[in-house]
């Protein structure tokens, strides 16, 4: 063993010393006292010290025959660290790995396939016929000044899936994770959840308006009738154009997080929700029912302005404001999604079939035919989504399509309803508003919160503090055996290095460097005050 081992020795004995009780072997202590030792030291791979050092180096032989520290951190990983023991390794899924590996290079994946795709729009004019579809919208018509759909419409739905994925990650890490810190969010995981709640008000503000905008400036503003004039309307304005595969790019980006990211208890419910949301925007985009994806949209997003809004204050410890905010969140939901969103679905059963006269149409805006009867039963269903100036029908399954998809909607959102009706009662009762989703969530979430750790350290020896990963365990029981306390030939300790690490990072780790501390945590505090 190395001269750090035999110190190590002389700090167990002296400790083990103040620990043995009547009748318990100070060796068996002592061997339980170096396994813990042991399970305290950094990764070798690739860390170094300050003089370029590897850790490991100083920690252990190189022929070592003590397990070495790869194989004692491999036991342990975040997806194994109960919050009450330490459960045996469990590996993760390959789809996990990948989940994770998508999340910590998702900006440079990001920003690197957006940086060339646009050299190589600018650098190689040969390739802008092509790449102009990624840029630009497509199917501009100069006589009418609008535009019609198409298959291209499918390369600017991707390039603000990646803008959307890169936006998202860079503002969470890089300005709204510094703004929970200063606003006072201790907790990692609440950080977290202040950061997405953050993104999700910063989004909705944006394209919340837009779609305001939009709205106020039709021809259906307060007359949902008119959404149902001159069906189908081929072609419609940039801005309209632009707004609709914009959102349907956020919602198909939101499936993605919804899957890369921890689930929650509701995850099927979300799950559910954003496949829906995402087949009517597609689906009214190619039946050209773009004003009432827009009607739909605003009705739906202007309740995120206020709950993202109330979820922040609540991280950042303004209870009351939450409350308050919380109750005008309740009534923007039920006005929003329970009356003008049946307001909405009422239109779309009522009206689509009686302002226009039913039936299929065929042709673009300059030579449209119709309405003549379906030439089939079911395949002219299809031919909006495979022709975009082909046979396009408004008839009654479909109109029936519609109306059970946004009667889907309202079903999910009044059991979010009756979840949020829970939270007010406990509100009502003198509780503060909280969301019923977090604190569901699932066990894995909770490896940021006070908990109590038993380690089998001779006579069970416990340490309490926040733990967010096991390396934290490890720097506790390095410090508890006296391993920071050692330094030689200007090496940095292991415990040290980590806590330093860690300073930078989203948490902070439990702290034990006082003699008196560690025997207080043993239950010898009273004998030496004897």
């Amino acid at each position: 063993m190395s001269n750090i081992d035999t110190a190590d020795d002389e700090k167990i004995e002296s400790v083990s010393g103040l620990m043995q009780p009547a009748g318990n072997n100070t060796t068996d202590i002592k061997h339980e006292l170096q396994s813990a030792r042991l399970a305290s030291r950094l990764k070798p791979s690739s860390v170094k010290n300050e003089n370029g050092l590897l850790d490991i180096n100083f920690c252990h032989s190189s022929l070592s025959t003590q397990p070495t520290t790869s194989n004692i951190d491999s036991a342990f990983d975040e997806h194994s660290l109960h919050p009450a023991k330490l459960a045996p390794r469990i590996k993760p899924s390959n789809v996990r790995v990948v989940s994770q590996w998508i999340i910590n290079h998702q900006i440079g994946m990001s920003i690197n396939l957006l940086t060339l795709l646009l050299l190589t729009h600018i650098c190689f004019p040969a390739t802008r016929k092509q790449t102009r579809k990624i840029f630009q919208l497509s199917y501009y018509n100069p006589d009418t000044g609008n535009y019609a759909l198409g298959f291209n419409d499918a390369w600017m739905v991707g390039y603000w899936v990646v803008i959307f994925t890169a936006l998202r990650a860079t503002i969470m890490d890089y300005a709204l994770m510094p703004l929970s810190k200063m606003a006072g969010v201790q907790k990692v995981r609440d950080q977290a959840r202040f950061c997405e709640q953050a993104w999700l008000l910063i989004y909705y503000s944006v394209f919340w308006t837009i779609g305001m905008y939009i709205m106020v400036t039709s021809d259906y503003w307060l007359k949902l009738e008119n959404m149902w004039t001159n069906f189908p309307n081929r072609e419609t304005d940039g801005l309209l154009k632009w707004y609709t595969l914009a959102q349907y790019a956020f919602w198909v980006q939101q499936v993605l997080v919804l899957h890369i990211e921890k689930p929650r208890k509701d995850h099927w419910q979300m799950f559910a929700h954003h496949v829906v949301t995402t087949l009517l925007i597609f689906c009214s985009y190619c039946y050209h029912q773009t004003r009432v994806a827009n009607l739909i949209l605003c009705i739906m997003d202007v309740v995120d302005l206020f709950f993202p809004t109330a979820k922040c204050l609540k991280y950042a410890g303004y209870d009351v404001l939450c409350d308050i905010m919380f109750g005008l969140f309740m009534v923007v939901w039920f006005a929003a999604r329970h009356v003008i969103f049946m307001i909405a679905t009422y239109s779309v059963y009522a009206h689509s079939d009686t302002v226009s006269p039913p039936g299929c149409y065929q042709g673009n805006m300059g030579s449209m035919t119709g309405p003549f009867p379906p030439p089939d039963r079911i395949g002219h269903l299809f031919e909006p989504f495979t022709n975009p100036e082909g046979l396009i029908c408004w008839t009654g399954p479909i109109k029936w399509g519609f109306v059970c998809s946004l009667l889907f909607l309202q079903a999910l959102t009044l059991i979010w309803f009756s979840m949020i009706l829970k939270v007010a009662i406990r509100v009502l009762k003198g509780g503060q508003a909280d969301d019923t989703r977090s604190e569901d969530e699932n066990e894995g979430e909770d490896e940021d919160e006070e908990v109590k750790t038993e380690i089998p350290i001779g006579n069970t020896l416990e340490v309490t503090g926040r733990l967010d990963d096991v390396g934290e365990l490890a720097a506790v029981v390095a410090e508890e055996v006296g391993v920071e306390s050692l330094n030689f030939k200007g090496r940095t300790s292991l415990a040290t290095q980590h806590r330093q690490r860690r300073s930078a990072g989203y948490a902070s780790g439990a702290s034990i460097t006082h003699k008196k501390q560690l025997l207080d945590r043993i239950g010898c505090d009273k004998k030496t005050s004897d």
